[in-house]
Formats: C-alpha cells, sequence, structure tokens
C-alpha cells in the first residue's frame, strides 16, 4: 500500500527502515563522506543490495537538503507515492480493529510521534484531513523513526462523513476532552474502536466531538491542564492494548 511520502527522508532510523520496505520507491541515498559510522555503513550495504545508488556527499550539501531537520549524515530521495485511501485501510483490519483519527493535527513532530506509536500497538491506520493538518513532511516522517513505512495514512476530506461512515461499518469513535466526565480506563475498548484526538491549541472541533459515541479524559493531577497530543495518544492507544491482552 502506497501513499504520498515527501522527496526526501532524512535520519539514520527513517533511511533504514525506508530502505526494508521492498516496495518504497528510493532513486537515491545521500551518505555524507567525513564519517564510518556503523549504521551508515548499514545503510550503505543494503542500499547497493538492492541496485540503489549511493552518493557520498559533504555534510554542507547535507544541510542545504535537509534545512532544519538533523538528518544525522543520510538522506533518501524517493519517488512520490500516494496516500491510503479509507477503503484500503478498512479492508486490510484485522480483528479487533483500531485506528487513529486526528482532527487538525498541526505540528508534524506530533504526527510523527503518534504514527510511532500507533506501529507500536499495531494499529490498522492514521486517519488525517487533508486541510489544516500536518501531513507526511520529512519532519513528519523523521519523528516517526521509520513507522511512517508501516502504518498506513489516509488523507480525508471531511472528518465528520468519515466518522459517521465508521459508525456505519461497525467503529465505535470515541474522542478525547480533558472536560469529560467519563475516564478513559472506564471505556471497554474491545470492539472496533477509533480514537479521534484534536488539535494542539484548540482541541476537537466542535462537529466532531458531536458526532463521536463518546468522550473520554485523562486524569490530569498537576498544573497543567491537558497532555501533548502525542502523549495523549499513546496513553489511549496502550489501554486499548492493555484491556484486549486480558492484563
Amino acid at each position: 500500500m502506497k501513499r504520498d511520502m515527501p522527496n526526501k527522508i532524512v535520519g539514520r532510523n527513517s533511511v533504514l527502515a525506508l530502505l526494508q520496505n521492498s516496495d518504497s520507491n528510493i532513486e537515491q541515498i545521500l551518505i555524507v563522506k567525513e564519517t564510518n559510522h556503523n549504521r551508515l555503513r548499514q545503510i550503505q550495504a543494503i542500499a547497493e543490495k538492492r541496485k540503489i545508488r549511493v552518493n557520498h556527499v559533504h555534510r554542507r550539501e547535507l544541510d542545504q537538503i535537509a534545512g532544519q531537520i538533523p538528518h544525522q549524515g543520510v538522506i533518501a530521495i524517493t519517488r512520490s507515492t500516494r496516500y491510503a485511501t479509507l477503503d484500503e485501510i478498512l479492508d486490510q483490519a484485522k480483528d479487533p480493529r483500531l485506528l487513529i483519527m486526528l482532527d487538525e493535527v498541526q505540528d508534524p513532530r506530533n504526527l510523527g510521534a503518534i504514527i510511532r506509536t500507533a506501529d507500536a500497538v499495531n494499529a490498522d491506520g492514521v486517519i488525517i484531513p487533508e486541510k489544516r493538518s500536518a501531513s507526511l513532511t520529512a519532519a513528519a516522517h523523521k519523528a516517526s523513526a521509520g513507522s511512517a513505512e508501516n502504518v498506513p495514512i489516509a488523507q480525508v476530506k471531511n472528518l465528520v462523513r468519515t466518522i459517521k461512515h465508521l459508525k456505519d461499518v461497525g467503529y465505535w469513535v470515541i474522542g478525547t476532552n480533558q472536560e469529560a466526565a467519563t475516564m478513559y480506563t472506564q471505556v471497554d475498548f474491545f470492539s472496533s474502536i477509533c480514537l479521534v484526538f484534536g488539535g494542539e491549541q484548540k482541541g476537537m472541533r466542535g462537529l466532531v466531538r458531536k458526532n463521536c459515541d463518546l468522550i473520554v479524559s485523562i486524569p490530569m493531577l498537576g498544573e497543567l491542564s491537558s497532555l501533548n497530543v502525542s502523549v495523549a495518544a499513546g496513553v489511549l492507544m496502550y489501554e486499548v492494548i492493555r484491556q484486549r491482552s486480558g492484563n
């Protein structure tokens, strides 16, 4: 399953994960000249085995390509592919099903971190809106530590319509809000679940919240009123697998 990805993937873990995915469309690997790092040698060996062109360049050239993103001495240049469709994700989902939906999460590092946790819990996919949302930029890909190669990601035009469709095909849609009376530990996560997380500043939008089946909260016992969205997503995703594992 292929999806739109940035034309540059930076960082050792991200490039290594890209190389280990046989479906990835890599045009070339750029490796810094002035190093003999073990992971970089591993990347070069895999690239050569796959007959992918490897170019050794000066660090300043990598700095220019990567911009503000730490490249760790390696960048993969890829051909553009496409995001997964929602139907593709639903067709490949396996019981007990778990989807993650993000309502206008705009920091690519948060998106990448959530994708990384979704990979860790073996979620079926991540759903993001086409507009006013972070996408699979190089920064998001790096924050995912390569997990963006493993987790299908769908961009949809309208989250509310998507929620209604998910309900029609048997999903229980659960949103998050710190003012909700129901704590996340009080919910049964054994059915097919779509967890919805709102953006960094305002949380879930009103219509998205209204169309969820249930809204849950995470206890905040200190001075802060809420968690970072990627942390909150991790807390709920691991509660899902804790319950499903029977532990």
